[in-house]
């Protein structure tokens, strides 16, 4: 059995207290077996004798969770580097979207792909982003748009899940926008996904989540809630991209529906706001997302004054957020969004981890939880988040085997 000893810092990020309380704890070790914690505290109150581990040797280093990256569009055909060109030069996300890039381009570019294309593409992806941190992810689908192409997107996943030790969560995203072949036909897309696609999905146990994109240039609250609702009916649990470029009731909607979060929100409105917050609904802050789309990034003090808790993850796509770096997310949620790296560390950990049910197995280090943690060669959080640096030397321990030394 392994113990990690000489930590200076070990930072828990338990559910319990408020968005700040990761309780540090000083002189820490660490210990698991076949890969779930056994202990996780104080070196003075272990309750072992060293001489039975296998010790390794922390360095004086901090160790913290395994990050969760609770927002992904992981498997995708093709990628939109000329949109990066066209933000820069001043077009916005609509009009982009308009004269058709946007989601609808890497839609044609995922129906072109093989499940097995696109299994390599994300394979090799969800290697670097676990190598980078993230040891617990959500992946959506919905650049398929079709029953075929939805599958298949959806199996890619499946198989990630059975060939990388990484926890992946898939997340049925059918209600991304409204394909072209059904742009005059809204009503008989929305009838394909209620009546075939969600039911096959929930058939055959593809999808944890079902989630709708709110917004102008996709779906209105009321599609959204009966798209929903019949997602709830083959058991899965509701999610909303909310409020990201208009104030459009995405929060409130979320709220109403017992969805699990309620993700973007740089528009969201108070009353949708104060209804998360009664609801428990986790809200999931996307820097990456107002970075590459020059929007405004989301108040999190906000959020967090009135009692909602707020996650941190990237977006990953290839067109809006085409970066996959959690920490680097953090420590832009801290500089533009306002929360401080302890609350930042809190959102891309436990909270993220509320974000997509997975709050009894990872996103903290205690008892009974997986092994999953990284020892970062930094004093502190608080320097990690200020002297950002991609190089910085970092092991990255999933289910207890080091995959990145």
């Amino acid at each position: 059995m392994p113990l990690l000893k000489n930590i200076s810092t070990l930072y828990v990020c338990p559910d319990e207290g408020d968005q700040s309380d990761i309780r540090p704890v000083h002189d820490a070790v660490i210990s698991w077996k076949e890969g779930v914690i056994e202990w996780a505290g104080p070196k003075s109150e272990f309750p072992g004798r060293e001489d039975e581990y296998e010790v390794l040797n922390a360095g004086g280093r901090i160790v913290i969770p395994g990050l969760v990256d609770c927002h992904t569009h992981l498997a995708f055909g093709g990628w939109r580097p000329d949109e990066f060109e066209m933000r820069v030069q001043g077009k916005s996300y609509l009009e982009i979207s308009r004269s058709g890039g946007g989601i609808l381009s890497t839609v044609k570019e995922t129906r072109s792909s093989h499940e097995n294309e696109l299994y390599k593409k994300a394979s090799g992806l969800l290697d670097k982003i676990n190598r980078s941190g993230t040891t617990t992810i959500e992946c959506k689908s919905g650049y398929g748009l079709s029953l075929k192409d939805e599958i298949k997107t959806l199996r890619v996943y499946d198989r990630l899940r059975f060939n990388n030790k990484a926890h992946i969560i898939s997340t049925f995203l059918g209600a991304h926008t409204v394909p072209p072949e059904f742009q005059d036909q809204r009503e008989s897309y929305i009838r394909l996904l209620t009546d075939d696609i969600i039911p096959r999905v929930g058939e055959e146990k593809l999808a944890k989540f079902c989630d709708v994109f709110v917004e102008e240039s996709a779906f209105s609250v009321d599609e959204a809630r009966q798209i929903l609702e019949t997602g709830k009916q083959y058991g899965m649990r509701p999610k909303v991209h909310a409020d990201q470029l208009s104030s459009g009731g995405g929060a409130e909607l979320a709220a109403e529906t017992g969805a699990i979060s309620a993700d973007h929100l740089e528009k969201v409105s108070d009353t949708g706001i104060r209804m998360m917050a009664e609801s428990g609904v986790v809200a999931v802050t996307l820097p990456f997302a107002s970075l590459y789309t020059q929007e405004s990034f989301l108040d999190c003090r906000k959020l967090i004054d009135e009692g909602v808790q707020v996650a941190v993850a990237t977006d990953f796509n290839p067109g809006s957020a085409p970066c996959y770096d959690l920490p680097l997310a953090m420590m832009l949620a801290c500089n533009q969004s306002r929360l401080t790296p302890a609350q930042a560390l809190k959102g891309a950990t436990i909270y993220g981890a509320k974000a997509i049910g997975m709050e009894s197995s990872t996103g903290s280090l205690e008892k009974g939880k997986s092994a999953d943690f990284l020892v970062i060669d930094v004093p502190s959080v608080n320097f990690w988040m200020y002297q950002f640096a991609p190089d910085r030397k970092m092991e990255v321990f999933l289910k207890g085997e080091c995959i990145r030394s």
